[in-house]
């Protein structure tokens, strides 16, 4: 046999519970009449020979397993698996199980435990107990079949048993002589369906019978939007419409039924949408006529209608198909051209039109986002970026005319999928994130910061904010359903700082974006501003300095401390989300935003007293004030001591050996361009006897030319200087050490300093003939 599907491994359960290979051979479902019920048989691939009969019980544990494995027991220690191949065979091998037993196949086991108590009382039962006893089929013993019927609904064994009766004695076919009514296959056809209907109008609850056979007959209208030719797929069509109104409008609320009768009933009309898919699917001509006329100009406003709403149906059954047969059908509606139809559509006028494409579109969406990513980036550039349709789908975002926005939160949640780093890491194409989030940078932004921007006034622009005035007063959208539209818009831009580290970053600061939704806090409508703030929270929780001087240079956080102060006393959700702001930049020590805030803003912030964030905040930047103070200090010591070092240096004894000198430091040729110059300043400075201190750079920092390694900071006084921060000593030549010998290096960078006590007394002097700039903070 050519079908490896189907290939499978037989396996049984030994008695020291270890599997024993069977035989591998091809696996099949059919009815076998001996054992009167669809069966598994399994035939060796070597001769033929039958390794396997087994009937699908209705009772029977089945279980799968890894995707390839089918383990069930067939008796008492006798515990049985089949092992496939391929996926597929096992998928559809236990469709067929479930559908035997009227299960879901998405379940991995098909029935739950039985109660061991009732089970061992019913296998003491004598042969002849097997099948439940049934009242001769008569009008007049109608009730007490109904009460039988009743009875035995509690317990699973003896409902399969009622049904093995009803089957082997034919007793449906009595009944339906009573009033046409049988089991599903037969129940639902079409010779019989509608008695069965009419059978479930009467409702003894009710007064009057339902008139649910003139809806079905009358009222409810089969349209075709393509003429189907094929009579059976109609005739399935028909079918799972009518089997579903008995589903959902006639059968009473899920009670009794819900465990056994309804299970079965889904799994019956599960069934019957796959192949009504798979027929259509396989209709090519169907399909291509249908998106011929979607997409045609001609075609009338109604028509396309239908065709949109048939199309939303056909995606809907969709769902029930297994992954493998989903895949197939989406990729054959993309190969037809699904996308650029749904890209006309979303377009037109016709409300109707537009929710139905949209749920089509969500539907591909959520099946494959780099199917639509790939589609966008190869459309043809136009010079009208509205024609895209992301931007398409935008527009319908910004255009909904529902209050609540409904159509509107179904397409930003799409946009997001869309737009989401996480599913764009598919091994096929390792550049779509770079080139799809540049693609939508470029193109697409715009379209959606549009309404911000339109709604906000740029602060730069408006003179309000004069000496003395507390509080910006710019126009803030007051409309509840374009303050929702903008909620929107700012949940979508807060994803994109999170996961879109580099484009949004360039964006907000090209725009100047945080600026026009800061005046946002300003809005009537809480929430709204909760938005703004929540944007500005994520772009802070970054930790970004770029981000960090766009807001202090920009001073925006005068915005949110004007709307906490106006807030007063009261405590609300706005409140505690601005004070969790400022805690956090405390938590994390954000130095640079520390300083601004301290700097600008701690006067108007000083008497809010009920959390400690701000005195935490003062406290931070004192704090860090001290240390800078305490590293200018180093600084200037450390100098100090290296002049005292170059002093000692000239009273030694000028009889020592220039010789010994020069053996004692390190060899002259190795820094001769350095000390040259070091020499030129020496002479220079001998006549200059002011002192010098550390030079201060434009970054806050101190450079430092020249420094004695750790054997040459040794000074007379027996204290090292870490370093040397003058352009020139003023006695003009190095210090040598009477310990250890002096070696003079060159250094461009700021070096680290320890502090002494002894030296306090100096430094207070120092500090009183020399004034000093107080170093920036975060420098």
């Amino acid at each position: 046999m050519s079908d490896t599907r189907r290939r499978v491994k037989v396996y049984t359960l030994n008695e020291d519970r270890q599997w024993d290979d069977r035989g591998t051979g091809h696996v099949s479902s059919t009815f076998v009449e001996r054992l009167k019920g669809i069966s598994l048989l399994v035939r060796a691939e070597s001769d033929g020979s039958l390794l396997l009969e087994s009937k699908i019980s209705p009772n029977t544990a089945y279980q799968k397993q890894q995707d390839t494995l089918i383990v069930w027991s067939e008796a008492e220690n006798y515990d049985l698996a089949l092992s496939f191949q391929e996926k597929a065979g096992c998928d559809e091998i236990w469709e067929k199980i479930c559908q035997v037993q009227g299960k879901d196949p998405a379940l991995e086991i098909t029935q739950d435990p039985i109660d061991e108590s009732e089970e061992e009382r019913f296998e003491e039962m004598p042969e002849t107990s097997h099948l439940v006893e049934l009242p001769p089929c008569e009008l007049a013993r109608l009730e007490e079949i109904a009460d039988l019927v009743t009875s035995v609904l509690s317990s699973p064994i003896r409902r399969e048993k009622l049904a093995l009766a009803l089957m082997s004695e034919g007793y449906m076919k009595k009944l339906l002589q009573l009033f046409q009514a049988a089991l599903f296959e037969v129940m639902f056809s079409d010779d019989c369906i509608m008695d069965v209907v009419g059978c479930l109008e009467y409702d003894p609850a009710l007064v009057q019978p339902k008139r649910h056979r003139e809806f079905l007959t009358k009222t409810a209208k089969f349209k075709e939007v393509i003429p189907i030719t094929d009579s059976e797929l109609r005739q399935k069509i028909h079918q799972t419409y009518r089997v579903q109104y008995i589903q959902d409008i006639i059968l009473p609320t899920p009670s009794v039924f819900e465990e056994n009768f309804l299970s079965t009933l889904t799994s019956f009309i599960f069934f019957n949408k796959v192949e009504i898919v798979s027929m259509l699917q396989e209709d090519e001509k169907f399909l291509t006529e249908v998106f011929a006329q979607l997409t045609d100009e001609a075609t009338e406003d109604s028509k396309r209608r239908e065709l949109v709403n048939f199309f939303k149906e056909f995606c809907a059954f969709s769902q029930t198909l297994q992954p493998q047969n989903r895949d197939a059908f989406f990729k054959t509606l993309a190969n037809l051209g699904i996308l650029p139809a749904l890209e006309i559509v979303m377009g037109m006028d016709d409300l109707q039109v537009r929710a139905a494409a949209t749920d089509i579109f969500s539907y591909l969406v959520e099946f494959s986002p780099s199917m639509v990513r790939e589609f966008v980036m190869q459309e043809p550039q136009q010079t009208d970026d509205d024609v895209l349709l992301i931007n398409v789908v935008i527009k319908q975002m910004i255009c909904d005319s529902d209050p609540e926005l409904g159509g509107a939160v179904q397409l930003m949640g799409l946009l997001r999928t869309l737009i989401d780093p996480e599913n764009m890491l598919t091994p096929t194409n390792k550049t779509e994130k770079t080139e799809f989030l540049s693609f939508f940078y470029k193109y697409c932004m715009q379209v959606l910061t549009a309404p911000l921007l339109a709604n906000t006034v740029d602060e730069k622009k408006s003179k309000a904010l004069q000496e003395g005035s507390t509080k910006i007063n710019p126009v803030c959208p007051d409309n509840f359903q374009t303050a929702q539209l903008l909620a929107l818009i700012l949940e979508l831009l807060t994803f994109c700082v999170e996961h879109h580290t580099y484009h949004i970053k360039t964006y907000i600061m090209n725009k100047d974006l945080l600026r026009r939704i800061l005046v946002l806090m300003n809005s009537k409508h809480t929430f709204l501003a909760l938005c703004a703030l929540r944007f500005m929270r994520r772009i802070i929780g970054q930790k970004d300095e770029y981000y960090n001087r766009y807001i202090i240079k920009g001073n925006l956080f005068e915005p949110v401390i004007n709307t906490l102060l106006d807030n007063g006393t009261r405590y609300n959700l706005l409140n505690s989300a601005i004070i969790e702001l400022f805690e956090f930049i405390k938590v994390e020590d954000v130095k640079s935003l520390i300083a601004h805030i301290i700097d600008n803003y701690y006067k108007a912030l000083e008497s809010i007293e009920y959390v400690q964030t701000f005195k935490g905040l003062k406290g931070r930047y004192e704090q860090e004030k001290d240390r800078q103070t305490l590293r200018l200090n180093r600084y200037r010591r450390d100098a100090r001591t290296l002049d005292e070092d170059e002093e000692m240096w000239f009273h030694e004894d000028e009889d020592d050996d220039e010789g010994e000198a020069v053996e004692k430091s390190r060899p002259e040729e190795e820094f001769p361009e350095s000390y040259g110059k070091y020499m030129e300043a020496k002479k220079v400075k001998e006549s200059d006897d002011k002192e010098n201190f550390p030079t201060q750079t434009p970054t806050g920092s101190f450079k430092f030319t020249f420094s004695h390694s750790a054997g040459a900071a040794n000074g007379a006084n027996g204290k090292p200087a870490a370093s040397h921060a003058a352009s020139a000593s003023p006695n003009g030549s190095p210090a040598k050490s009477d310990a250890t010998p002096g070696t003079l290096v060159v250094k461009t960078a700021m070096v680290g300093l320890v502090d002494y006590p002894d030296d306090e007394d100096e430094e207070e002097e120092d500090e009183e003939q020399s004034p000093r700039k107080r170093p920036r903070l975060g420098s």
